[in-house]
Order: structure tokens, then sequence, then C-alpha cells
């Protein structure tokens, strides 16, 4: 049984869904933009018999808490702190990480500070590497480099609910498979008062994580994680070409393509959760 929980992490209200064994091996599970872990329902009641599951909410997603502007400062270091402590909070000393897009810089975070507590790594669309940047991070990219009111506007559009809905639907062969109260969620959460500010200054700040790149290919030469890429191939944000670039510093990464876009845990979830099990039993057990 999956419970819903929150915990009171530097002042903030961090909420978190968790299922499994308290003593199984855990699977810390960090969303991506514009989601939560809402992401995960379906994957975490998958693997419950082996593994404790433990999937939070960002500060500023879901439902934890928002916390203003003026208060907490939306970086990305920001909200890798806050999981870190979150972690030492449950008395997590050992986990695997389950990173999707924002949760990739997050977790990688974590490894860069405590390599010793990471088991093993499962990178569903979760970039380090240049090469997995696609053309559509062009107007984010000029925001980057000259971060104007006016440039700051025009990335508006993709907090759009109807952008959100296409971030579900692009590259899925059926698209019935998507449900519809997982973008629903996700446009009503991120409509919230001041949460469009929120997520532009994460949108300025995500440059701090391709800055890092190259330490957390450093992080995966020196300790060799595990590693479990598990790709929704057209994905329209983080090309295929992101996943292959692991085997540069893990030759031993273990890759799997999947026929779908960026949220892949909503058209092959059994997929992923069979390539989660046994990638798991091997590197743990290792």
């Amino acid at each position: 049984m999956t419970t819903f929980c929150t915990a009171n992490i530097d002042g903030q209200t961090i909420f978190y869904r968790e299922t499994g064994p308290k003593d199984a091996p855990v699977v810390l599970l960090l969303h991506g933009f514009p989601s939560s872990s809402h992401m995960f329902r379906n994957l975490m009641p998958a693997l419950k018999d082996r593994y404790r599951l433990i999937a939070p909410d960002l500060p500023g997603f879901g439902f934890s808490e928002a916390p203003g502007r003026d208060h907490y400062a939306y970086r990305f270091e920001n909200l890798a702190k806050v999981m870190e402590h979150f972690t030492e909070a449950l008395g997590l000393d050992r986990y695997a990480i389950y990173v999707f897009d924002y949760g990739a810089p997050v977790g990688l975070r974590l490894a860069l500070r405590q390599p010793e507590r990471i088991t093993a790594i499962i990178s569903q669309n979760g970039n380090a590497y240049v090469e997995g940047l696609s053309e559509a991070w062009s107007p984010i990219k000029k925001y980057w480099e000259a971060p104007t009111d006016e440039n700051r506007t025009a990335l508006r559009g993709l907090l759009s609910a109807e952008t959100t809905k296409w971030q579900y639907t692009h590259g899925v062969t059926n698209i019935e498979l998507i449900a519809p109260e997982a973008y629903t969620l996700d446009s009503l959460l991120m409509a919230c008062p001041g949460n469009d500010e929120i997520q532009l200054d994460l949108f300025l700040d995500y440059a701090s994580n391709v800055a890092l790149y190259p330490k957390f290919q450093a992080y995966f030469r020196e300790y060799r994680p595990p590693v479990l890429a598990v790709w929704g191939k057209k994905d329209p944000f983080f090309l295929p070409a992101g996943a292959q670039a692991y085997q540069r510093d893990l030759p031993d990464v273990d890759i799997q393509f999947f026929d779908t876009g960026h949220f892949a845990l909503e058209t092959h979830c059994v997929e992923i959760a069979e390539a989660m099990d046994a990638f798991l039993t091997q590197a743990i057990k290792a």
C-alpha cells in the first residue's frame, strides 16, 4: 500500500509517497518538470514487494510547499539541499536514485555530495551530456545568454496547459494510453499564484546544471555507479544521444530505448519496472 506523507525539511513541508518494506533496498524517485511524484503512481506498486520506494515532490512542485521567492531562491542547488536533508530526515543511508528530467541534476548533485550513499542510478530521460539537449532548448538557452524581461516573457508559453499536454503526448503512438489526470494535475498545480515565476526562475538556473555536466561525468568515471538508462526515444527535449553518451564514461551502462516520448512511464511502465527490477537485482547484489 502506498502512503502519502509529509516531512518538515528546512522549515518547508515536503510531500512524499512511500511504499514497500522498511528493510528493503531503497529507491529514491525524483520527478521532473512540470510533474510531481504523481508520475510514479503506477511504477511504485509494480516494485513494492522488493524495494522501499520513496517519491518526494520538489519544493514548488506537486503538493510540497512553495515558499515565496522572497524567502526561498528557486535554484537547483537549493532543491538538491532540501532533498539531501530529506534523505537524512528519513534515515536513508544507502539508496538508488531514479532520475527524470529535473530530477537528474538534483539527484546527481546528491551523488556528488555523498557518493558513498548511491547504490545505483536509473536515468529515465535524465540528461547529463550536452549531446542530449535538443533544439527545443533554444529559447531557454537564449534566456541564459541574455536574462532580459523580453526573453523571460517569451518562455511563458512553456507553462501553458496546452504545452503540458503536448509534453505528455508528443512522440506517443497511442495517446489513449495517456491518463488525462496526469497533465491536468500538472497544469492545475502550475497555475497556482506565483508558480509561473518559480518555474521561470528554474528555467534560468538550468544553465547551472549544464555547467555541472563535466563534474557529473567525472563522478561517473571515478565511482563507476551501476547505471540503467531507460529512454523515451522520441523525447522532444532530451535526445537519444544523451543516453548513448553515458557509454563514454560508463562502458557497462545498460541503455534501453522505448518507442515513446518524454513521459515514458505513462506508456511503458510495465517494461521499465521489469528492466529496473532486473538491473537492481544485479546492481545491489554486486
